[in-house]
């Protein structure tokens, strides 16, 4: 299964998407929600911006208006087709902002007061004190990368080009051993149903090896809203 070339370029391939994604996503999730976690007083237009955005995660834009900007940006059977749809959670966004506003605003002001900028209280103050909220979306992103299968069915014509879970779905579902460099000789001696389920563990693999680095956050951060004080 290691072994077949095909197997090994989809695999790569989702590994990528899954780094760029989720550094994508974590650092739009980030900038769009610590100005939205403003009072209106501080930042005007709060209000209207955050409607907009509910709006637009209720009210998708749908499979055949995106497939053409896609092509019209000349994305597809390229990589940033299957990055830059999601780029902004919509649903993370919100969640983050809950979490900044949470932080006492004392602190903010505090360092203001000493000369500090904007950026430089995001960098040193709401991104140390957020760590659960950011592993926890962090390993959400990253699940949601890892096992998007249908906009790479979508986006990508050349079956070569095909992330890990699309890949898979062919061998599963489409019964196409052939894709995973299976020989008839091989195939007096293993059964598919082998063939599937061991590509399906080493598929599993990379997110079973993240988990536990953020296992110590992700507790702290799936409360996140749940306990008002």
């Amino acid at each position: 299964v290691i072994g077949s070339t095909v197997f090994l370029r989809s695999l790569f391939i989702s590994l990528q998407r899954v780094i760029l994604g989720v550094s994508l996503n974590m650092a739009l999730i980030v900038l769009c929600a610590y100005p939205l976690s403003k009072s209106p007083r501080v930042f005007r237009g709060r209000t209207f911006l955050i409607w907009l955005f509910v709006f637009a995660m209720l009210f998708d834009g749908g499979l055949i208006p995106t497939f053409l900007v896609i092509r019209s940006l000349g994305l597809i059977n390229k990589l940033g087709a299957l990055i830059l749809r999601n780029a902004v959670p919509i649903f993370s966004v919100i969640l983050m902002m809950n979490f900044f506003r949470d932080i006492p605003p004392e602190l903010e002001e505090s360092a203001l007061i000493d000369g500090a900028s904007y950026w430089q209280v995001l960098w040193h103050i709401y991104l140390p004190l957020s760590l659960p909220a950011i592993a926890t979306l962090t390993l959400f992103a990253a699940v949601g990368h890892w096992n998007a299968w249908f906009d790479g069915l979508i986006y990508m014509t050349d079956s070569n080009n095909y992330p890990m879970q699309t890949y898979l779905r062919t061998v599963v579902v489409e019964l196409d051993l052939t894709r995973v460099g299976i020989t008839p000789k091989d195939l007096l001696r293993l059964s598919d149903r082998a063939i599937r389920g061991a590509q399906i563990i080493v598929a599993t693999v990379p997110i079973l090896v993240v988990y536990p680095f953020l296992q110590r956050y992700f507790v702290a951060g799936i409360r996140l809203g749940a306990v008002k004080e």
